[in-house]
């Protein structure tokens, strides 16, 4: 079952319902859930199910509702199984023959996309990049000629390095970072790869980002590099700034804002 991504009000009353009814609860982290639990005046058994016990524990788990006890389980925000271990729990229900049921909430992705503005008629969750140099290199390898919208996760301590590993894979392309969806600071920042580098090079980032990156353009194919030159040269002669110039068509095209400027200059 869904638990709320950030605001406390976003808990339905069947979530609450729920829990209640419940015979045990299977939590990523207890004290998270305890807090919930406490807000809500549920006293309830919990046991912790995360990464590094899924697979002890979800034996534990199913053996108990296999024995006839009812059991939800619930992650720190959001969906269960999303870019999260439930998932496993969930498959295991399958194979067992056990009835799995959803009482949903928001998702961290779904609520991203909706607030960036970003186009999502087509797009592709990614998670987080592995912190593997091969497999994120790999990962990233494998998007370059994505042309659907990506979503991506990412840890504020580990975002410049993310921020940057997409400005040397994809170009300077157009992002939005939404943060601390549904809180008091909640904030979404629509800009360019080389904008967001600056800007987290400057200022420390905080709270948990979902990123929104653009995917590849047709007409970025076609071009070459003297080709985007020549196009920014004629924005600066019809009165458009160096600076402009290089970022508009740096945001059209496989290539770097810094080397369209460099050239002009």
């Amino acid at each position: 079952m869904g638990t709320p991504i950030g605001n406390l009000g976003d808990f339905s009353p069947r979530a609450v319902e729920t829990l209640g009814a419940v015979d045990f609860i299977a939590a990523e982290d207890t004290r998270v859930t305890l807090k919930l639990l406490n807000h809500f005046g549920i006293k309830k058994e919990m046991v912790s199910y995360f990464e590094h016990n899924k697979r002890e524990r979800g034996e534990i788990i199913t053996n108990r509702i296999l024995a006839g006890e009812s059991c939800a389980i619930v992650t720190d925000a959001g969906m269960p199984a999303i870019s999260d271990p439930g998932e496993d729990l969930v498959r295991m229900c399958h194979e067992l023959g056990i009835r799995v049921e959803s009482v949903p909430s928001a998702t961290a992705l779904t609520t991203a996309l909706a607030l960036s503005g970003m186009e999502t008629g087509r797009f592709t969750f990614e998670g987080f990049l592995s912190v593997a140099k091969k497999s994120r290199r790999e990962h990233l390898e494998e998007l370059k000629d994505e042309k659907r919208t990506m979503v991506f996760y990412e840890a504020p301590h580990k975002l410049l390095n993310t921020l940057k590993d997409f400005y040397s894979a994809f170009g300077d392309r157009k992002i939005a970072l939404v943060r601390e969806i549904t809180k008091l600071h909640e904030e979404v920042i629509r800009t360019t790869l080389s904008e967001a580098v600056e800007r987290y090079t400057e200022n420390k980032p905080k709270g948990e980002f979902v990123l929104i990156l653009e995917g590849k353009k047709e007409s970025a194919v076609e071009m070459t590099l003297e080709e985007a030159i020549e196009t920014a040269k004629k924005l600066v002669e019809n009165g458009m700034s160096v600076n402009a110039a290089a970022k508009e068509i740096a945001s059209s095209t496989p290539f770097k804002k810094n080397d369209i400027y460099k050239a002009l200059l």
